[in-house]
């Protein structure tokens, strides 16, 4: 029996959430410089599938790696930790 990947997580904030059924999801990351030890913030975007279309812009959601459901889209929405105010 073959054993299934684990799929990764992450957290981050809705930038955008125009497209039906899609959110763009943005993940800000900080590490160290390897030379100069100074601290960077690097941001990606994903953007990951919203069944229902609930996400509004601002709020905190988590997102989970999935199957291909379009050319760009490979997450999907799994809950909405908290609502913009």
């Amino acid at each position: 029996m073959e054993k299934r990947n684990i799929r990764k997580e992450r957290t981050g904030m809705v930038v955008s959430s125009n497209a039906e059924k899609t959110i763009a999801v943005s993940i800000n990351r900080k590490f160290k410089h390897k030379k100069y030890g100074k601290f960077i913030t690097k941001t990606k975007k994903y953007l990951a599938h919203d069944e229902e279309n609930t996400c509004g812009v601002g709020d905190i959601v988590r997102i989970m790696e999935t199957r291909p459901l379009s050319k760009r889209k490979t997450w999907r929405l799994v809950e909405i930790i908290e609502r913009a105010k």
